[in-house]
C-alpha cells in the first residue's frame, strides 16, 4: 500500500479534476493521502473532501506564508475546531519561510515574528490534543530547528521536503522526529540528498508528492499528482538497493 503523505488536494489546480486525480492515484496503488492545510479556508475546504473520500485523511494548520491571515485569539479557537474532525492526523502544514517576501505592511523582523508566534502557537496546540506537526522550512533551518526543540519529547514531527544531509538530520532522528522526501530526490542534479536518501535509517523517513508541485522524473515539469508517489518510490527502492514492494 501507498501512502501520499503530503499533497495539497484542496489547492484550486485540483479544481477542474480532483475526482479524477484521485481515481489515478487509486489506479496507481495509492491508498491513503494526507492533505495538510495552508490556512483556516483550507481548513474547511478539506474537511468537506475528507467527508467525501475514505482515503483521504487532513492536517490542520496555518502555513508560515499565510501567517498574515490569522491575528488575535480567535484563529487558534477556529483551528482547535477543525482539528476536532475525525479525520485530522496532524498540525499542519507549519513551520518558517525567509524565502518569500514579507507581505504588505511586515518588514523582514516583524515578519519573522509573526512566523514563530503562529508556529509557536500551534505547536503548543499539537502538544494540547496529542497531535504530531507537518513542517515547512525554507532557508529557516537553524530557527526552525529552535522553535521545535522545547517540544521534543511531547511531539513528533515530520520535516516536510527535505532537502539537507544525513548529518543535519541526524539530531532529529534522535528526538523521535522524521524527514520526508518529494520528487526532487528523482531529479539527476539531485546527487546529495540522494545519498541522503541512501543513508538513511531504516523507519526515519516518509515519501511524498508536495502536490501540485515538485513532480518527480518522468513527470518533472507538469503539475504533480499524489499517483506519483509511485514514482518517487521507486527511484527511493533503487537508491537504496530494495525492491519497490519493501
Amino acid at each position: 500500500m501507498l501512502i501520499d503523505t503530503h499533497c495539497h488536494i484542496a489547492s484550486r489546480q485540483f479544481d477542474d479534476d480532483r475526482e479524477a486525480v484521485l481515481q489515478r492515484a487509486r489506479d496507481a496503488g495509492v491508498r491513503r493521502i494526507i492533505a495538510p492545510a495552508t490556512d483556516l479556508e483550507d481548513c474547511a475546504k478539506l474537511s468537506v473532501i475528507c467527508d467525501q473520500h475514505d482515503g483521504v485523511f487532513m492536517a490542520a494548520g496555518i502555513h508560515p506564508c499565510d501567517a498574515q491571515t490569522v491575528s488575535g485569539e480567535a484563529w487558534i479557537a477556529k483551528l482547535r475546531e477543525f482539528a476536532s474532525h475525525p479525520k485530522v492526523v496532524a498540525i499542519g502544514e507549519i513551520g518558517l519561510d525567509y524565502y518569500h517576501a514579507p507581505p504588505e505592511g511586515f518588514d523582514i523582523q516583524s515578519w519573522k515574528a509573526r512566523q514563530a508566534f503562529v508556529l509557536r502557537s500551534q505547536l503548543e496546540l499539537a502538544v494540547e490534543l496529542g497531535l504530531n506537526v507537518i513542517l515547512h522550512n525554507r532557508e529557516s533551518w537553524d530557527d526552525l530547528v529552535a522553535q521545535v526543540a522545547p517540544f521534543h519529547g511531547r511531539l513528533r514531527a515530520v520535516f516536510h521536503c527535505y532537502t539537507g544531509t544525513l548529518e543535519q538530520a541526524r539530531p532529529l532522528f534522535e528526538a523521535g522526529h522524521l524527514i520526508s522526501f518529494t520528487g526532487i530526490v528523482t531529479f539527476k542534479n539531485a546527487a546529495a540528498l540522494q545519498e541522503t536518501l541512501r543513508d538513511a535509517p531504516e523507519g526515519s523517513f516518509m515519501l511524498e508528492t508536495d502536490s501540485p508541485y515538485l513532480a518527480p522524473v518522468p513527470h518533472r515539469g507538469r503539475r504533480c499528482e499524489p499517483g506519483y508517489i509511485a514514482d518517487t518510490a521507486r527511484a527511493a527502492a533503487a537508491l537504496r538497493g530494495m525492491s519497490f514492494e519493501a
